[in-house]
């Protein structure tokens, strides 16, 4: 590690029970989050997300499943829960009722909640998407999956490394 890690990061490194309990925050997926944990220490953040990237890649369907499975349905964050209220804010309430009929739509045809990276995204630009991806295929799904929870580790690890209180 050099001394450019920041103090976050720097913590996340050294301290093996707090990377874990970061990194389960982060994603439910055990495999991600070992593969991740395997890395360190991390020099950057950005070697860190490039880890994250590759841990995300190499996923197999049943661990994409296990991650999907600990994200709320978009326009039901869980209560209590800030960080999927922060990153379902462009959900109005007008679109919720929508969202939850599609969502169950989606749910019956790929047997999972639908996820999609919404920090900075619109309630209207995830009602489009929730209706443009409806209908793929489970393989073609699953690669957008991979992608939106690749999207959403990488906001998850740089908020918590750079917010992490010194």
């Amino acid at each position: 590690m050099t001394t450019s890690a920041s103090p976050g990061l720097a913590r996340f490194n050294a301290d093996r029970d707090r990377a874990a309990e970061l990194l389960r925050e982060v994603c439910a997926a055990r495999a991600w989050a070992a593969a991740v944990a395997a890395g360190r220490p991390y020099a950057r953040l950005d070697d860190l997300l490039a880890a994250s990237d590759a841990a995300m890649a190499a996923l197999t369907a049943a661990d994409l499943r296990e991650a999907v499975a600990g994200h709320p349905p978009i326009g039901r964050p869980t209560p209590g829960d800030a960080q999927s209220a922060r990153e379902q804010g462009g959900v109005g309430g007008g679109e919720r009722a929508e969202l939850r009929r599609l969502n169950l739509a989606y749910e019956q045809a790929h047997g999972q909640v639908f996820l999609i990276c919404a920090t900075g995204r619109t309630g209207a630009e995830m009602l489009a998407a929730l209706k443009e991806r409806i209908g793929n295929s489970a393989a073609a799904e699953r690669e957008i999956v991979r992608a939106e929870l690749g999207r959403i580790n990488r906001i998850r690890l740089t908020r918590r490394i750079e917010e992490d209180p010194v």
